[in-house]
């Protein structure tokens, strides 16, 4: 699929289905192959669609449609502006093509900052063990599990080396597909993958084993007891309209709506939900605006480009960016 246009572009409960938001990029590469062999000759009828290249005259109509979408604000400090980027990690095709906010962004900054670089044939070559490691099932799970891979459509053999917990995350954020998303469209990764063509600098702002620490629990029972929610929620397919709703505020600019999402995704509703939320979330911007800010006073104008829920609330990186002195505009939505 065209990825440099975004470059050159013109005018129970849901409890845990916020894990999609932090999929980390071994998982990422395994939805590619995933949506890869979903989408081989001869697979069955009634499964979810999955992302083509766009023909010529979409490209041409993407492009010539182009807006801003998601959340962007301008920082500035030392004479020298950098930008924050709040993204959705998964999208449609017309979501490629930049519009002139970000288009004017990525022309200011000569440096990519992303959570992970999905991109980075380095980590993908060498996942960390835990994405990998072993996990007792019972033969129910393994049957459950099995009739999800099977209703994805994708073989067995695509998602057999992942750790089950996260082959059922990669399958809930497979599950978007149904509603026209794909993780093959994330901004972070068409960002990545037209700065490598362009040898523009990545830098990752976390690692793969910080990541999936917070996927993966230590805890064999919290493991089991993730597994058992992920696979039910599955079942109910209670994932898309949460995804549906997710994207659509995303894509409108709605702030409030992502700033809320907390009271309405009904994955918040006990301490442990919170407790969760907080690690997943909040506590990891302090270090990731600690090293923002590092990359900022080097002398590098950098585009960050990081989930939305990253942006909000009183940890949001606008805010603790704020509070180390840099003067923050927001640009999109104006």
């Amino acid at each position: 699929m065209p990825i440099q246009p975004l470059l050159n572009s013109r005018p129970t409960h849901r409890r845990r289905w916020h894990l999609w938001l932090a999929l980390v990029c071994w998982g990422a590469s395994q939805i590619a192959a995933a949506a890869e062999a979903a989408s081989a000759p001869g697979a069955a009828t009634g499964c979810p669609p999955v992302a083509k290249p766009p023909t010529a005259e979409q490209v041409q109509a993407a492009q010539r449609d182009a807006r801003d979408r998601g959340f962007l604000w301008r920082i500035t400090q030392h004479g020298r502006s950098s930008y924050l980027f709040g993204t959705l990690h998964m999208g449609r095709m017309p979501w490629i093509f930049a519009g002139p906010r970000l288009r004017e962004a990525l022309a200011r900054t000569d440096t990519l900052a992303l959570e992970l670089d999905l991109t980075d044939p380095a980590v993908l070559q060498n996942p960390p063990a835990l994405a990998t490691a072993p996990m007792p099932l019972t033969d129910a799970q393994r049957a459950r599990l099995s009739r999800q891979i099977a209703a994805a459509c994708v073989p067995e053999s695509a998602l057999q080396r992942l750790n089950p917990l996260m082959q059922a995350i990669t399958l809930t954020v497979l599950a978007a597909r149904w509603e026209g998303l794909d993780a093959s469209f994330a901004q972070e990764i068409v960002l990545a993958t037209a700065a490598r063509a362009q040898q523009r600098p990545i830098v990752s702002l976390e690692t793969a084993q910080s990541q999936l620490a917070l996927l993966l629990p230590n805890d064999p029972g919290e493991a089991q007891r993730l597994l058992d929610q992920s696979l039910e929620q599955l079942e109910k397919g209670r994932a898309r309209p949460l995804l549906r709703r997710l994207a659509e505020a995303w894509a409108e600019g709605r702030l409030q709506e992502i700033e809320d999402y907390a009271q309405w995704c009904e994955c918040a509703d006990t301490p442990q939900d919170r407790a969760f939320m907080r690690r997943l979330n909040d506590e990891r911007n302090a270090p990731m605006a600690e090293r923002i800010d590092a990359l900022h006073r080097d002398g590098k104008r950098v585009l960050v480009a990081v989930g939305a829920l990253h942006m909000t609330g009183e940890q949001g990186l606008p805010r603790l960016m704020a509070a180390r002195g840099y003067t923050v505009e927001r640009l999109v939505p104006p």
